[in-house]
């Protein structure tokens, strides 16, 4: 039993005294008065979900930008997972989307208990058509592709009856998301503006991706593509750092998720393209104006996966302030991921995923500096000796 601490309540952003009482892997119990066979004293401390990062990449830190990528061998990329997935839950992160890099076998192995880690869902690849993001070509060697393998198929694809081929690839592999690049990249300076799918492809990906079981996530830093994968269906949005409020509206209406990713702009801002770190933060208000659900997201390791739980701090100074924060990188983002009947709150028969941390506060700046324990399907995996 955890007991003398405060809880917070992700669903109502509430914080009260209360008793948890877990057994195996669930919360079996939430109260005041109770009791257990064995007492973790949470006093002083406020014990929240554990966190949830809906768009990271836990298998790109070797690989990312690197020139040497198409020389390691294939399972270096999934190994070099190891040690990222060790911070997470150092971090209280318990549950992690990950927007591609990773494959299949990475999330056995950590179901399995071969690697500690969070649970991972794995979009394998970002699709996307002929010279988008997803295509990796250069003109004096055509095609080199370092992360293709059958287990990461191939992801480019030019029309509607494609599009639907790409997604039955990515799903054959394991693929839980389906992941769309739908403009350029900041990083690169190339095409933020861009729309690199037509409607019919969009809508393809989407419905293809539905009659599947699965769900589509977009990789879109402009407004029109992000309007135009609202309009299509699409799940989520992520990036969004020049949505305006023709794409919220979309959005909104059709009730697509945002996954801002802030600290890809906030976290240096001095180095950030110009003029983006304020764009970014607009497209939050914008957002939150609109009332679009938002989601927590780092896009790591643009940052190190040390900084994870900065991106909570980000979203409250954008305008979602500290509670609604909070409730983005737990409940929100147990909700966009489609489990949230299984976790995301402490609350009786959800999976005992929490994170004690230091006072009662829930103020994000310093949340990494403030964590006690972490628990993960109901065993402790992180504290303070």
């Amino acid at each position: 039993m955890l007991a003398g601490g405060a809880v917070f309540d992700a669903r109502s952003g509430a914080v009260s005294r209360a008793d948890v009482v877990l057994a195996g892997d669930r919360i079996v119990a939430v109260g005041v008065g109770l009791s257990g066979d064995v007492v973790v004293d949470c006093a002083g401390g406020l014990l929240v979900p554990g966190f949830i990062d809906c768009h990271t990449h836990v298998s790109l830190t070797q690989t990312l930008g690197s020139a040497t990528a198409v020389t390691l061998p294939r399972s270096a990329r999934q190994l070099s997972a190891v040690p990222v997935l060790a911070t997470l839950l150092r971090n209280g992160v318990t549950t992690v989307r990950d927007a591609w890099g990773a494959d299949a076998g990475l999330r056995l192995a950590v179901r399995q208990g071969w690697v500690a880690g969070p649970d991972i869902l794995v979009s394998l690849r970002q699709v996307g058509t002929t010279g988008g993001l997803g295509d990796h070509w250069v003109a004096s060697q055509g095609t080199v592709d370092a992360f293709g393998d059958p287990s990461m198929p191939d992801p480019v694809f030019d029309g509607p009856e494609a599009a639907r081929a790409v997604v039955r690839r990515m799903v054959r592999a394991g693929a839980d998301w389906i992941k769309v690049t739908a403009t350029g990249s900041m990083a690169r300076g190339v095409g933020v503006h861009d729309v690199q799918l037509t409607r019919a492809e969009m809508s393809a990906l989407v419905d293809e991706a539905v009659n599947r079981g699965r769900r589509v996530m977009v990789h879109a830093h402009g407004a029109r593509a992000a309007e135009l994968a609202a309009r299509a269906g699409a799940h989520s949005i992520e990036h969004g750092v020049f949505l305006d409020e023709a794409a919220v509206a979309a959005m909104a209406e059709a009730g697509t998720w945002f996954v801002p990713t802030l600290s890809v702009t906030q976290a240096d801002p001095e180095h950030a393209p110009e003029g983006t770190p304020e764009a970014h933060r607009h497209a939050v208000r914008l957002a939150v104006r609109a009332g679009v659900p938002i989601a927590m997201g780092t896009d790591n390791p643009v940052r190190p996966h040390t900084e994870v739980l900065r991106e909570i701090e980000y979203l409250a100074l954008a305008g979602l302030g500290p509670v609604e924060a909070l409730r983005a990188a737990t409940w929100q983002a147990a909700r966009l991921l489609g489990v949230a009947d299984d976790r995301g709150e402490i609350a009786e028969g959800k999976r005992a995923d929490l994170v004690l941390l230091d006072g009662t506060s829930v103020e994000p700046a310093g949340l990494a500096d403030r964590i006690r324990a972490v628990w993960h399907n109901g065993r402790v995996v992180a504290g303070r000796d």
